[in-house]
């Protein structure tokens, strides 16, 4: 079997599922094993989405989550993925992650993304900046030099700082469903994260603006050539009648985003056209149109089959079960698959 040097690089990204009947502390508890799990397993990295006002996902404070992972970690790559950058002041966001860097090393990335992360309301209450795209990527490139190297002595007088933060190169990365995200990693030299698992639309179209557009001569460059990941959904279980069956839970999730529905993550169901209108299931085929659902030996071919496809450098996968230790088997069965060696 491959090792999976060679194979494309492989991470997780959470987003702190609650499911039914459990409580926002277990929900995190859970994350935090899944992140000792992966760190043993050889996961290269994972990262916390930014969602707010979810009765799924508790994943608000992302910064917090990390510092967690990390005082239970000792290697894997932790970071955003991402925050949602208008909701936030660079400053502050510099200084969070700064400090985090600051505590822990090197160990984390700054996934950056404009979009909301919840509800309008929720949002406004956020007291959002702009997510224009000119605005959004003046934040970013402001962001960058927060982090970048302290100011020299006359230089800095008068200057805003991120203390700590400054000097800690805490590495970017854009996110984007769709291609605007891809204009601004292109613009600035950023690598590019496409969130494919749940608006897997523009793929193709993103990719292409973002290595034709690609700028490795921008003041804010910080990789030298295009650098693509894109995510996807996984459930991988013994049988693919078992996969097929624990992977309800992440389409009834699917269909309740996408019709206005929040809830906990529901326990799987036999036959999913008993619980949800006929007109509703289409949700969760638009929702998650990348998706692999089976055994390993499966998805592995499945997995590198779309990386080949779009020429990823790296695949960013995300498993939703009611049973949080099924998750973790899920991500253990993939792993050994894939060849990793922890």
């Amino acid at each position: 079997m491959p090792t999976s040097s060679s194979r494309t690089t492989l991470s997780i990204l959470d987003l702190v599922p609650l499911s039914q009947g459990m409580t926002p502390t277990e929900a995190i508890e859970e994350s935090v094993k899944l992140a000792q799990e992966a760190d043993e397993l050889g996961y290269h990295r994972l990262w916390v989405a930014e969602h707010h006002g979810s009765e799924a996902f508790m994943a608000s404070a992302t910064s917090l989550l990390l510092g967690h992972f990390a005082d239970r970690t000792s290697r894997i790559r932790l970071g955003s993925g991402g925050v949602m950058l208008p909701n936030h002041s660079p400053l502050m966001v510099a200084e969070y992650y700064g400090t985090l860097a600051t505590i822990h090393g090197d160990r984390f990335d700054l996934g950056l993304g404009r979009a909301p992360g919840t509800d309008p309301m929720t949002a406004a209450a956020l007291a959002r900046s702009s997510g224009h795209l000119p605005d959004f990527a003046s934040e970013v490139a402001q962001l960058q030099q927060y982090l970048g190297n302290p100011p020299t002595l006359t230089g800095g007088r008068g200057q805003v700082r991120a203390i700590p933060g400054e000097g800690t190169h805490v590495p970017l990365w854009m996110l984007g469903s769709s291609t605007g995200g891809a204009q601004v990693a292109a613009a600035l030299g950023l690598p590019f994260s496409f969130a494919s698992h749940f608006a897997p639309d523009q793929i193709r179209e993103a990719l292409l603006i973002y290595r034709d557009r690609f700028r490795a001569d921008a003041d804010t460059a910080q990789v030298d050539r295009p650098t693509t990941m894109a995510g996807v959904n996984v459930l991988v279980a013994p049988t693919q009648e078992e996969a097929d069956y624990l992977f309800t839970t992440a389409q009834l999730m699917a269909i309740r985003i996408r019709s206005g529905q929040p809830a906990p993550l529901d326990p799987p169901v036999e036959n999913l056209a008993d619980v949800v209108p006929s007109q509703l299931l289409p949700l969760a085929e638009a929702h998650q149109a990348v998706r692999m659902v089976g055994t390993p030996d499966r998805i592995v071919t499945q997995l590198e089959e779309f990386a080949a496809q779009h020429e990823l450098d790296e695949l960013i996968v995300t498993t939703y079960t009611y049973d949080p230790a099924l998750r973790r088997r899920s991500y253990r069965l993939l792993a050994e698959a894939w060849g990793m060696t922890g």
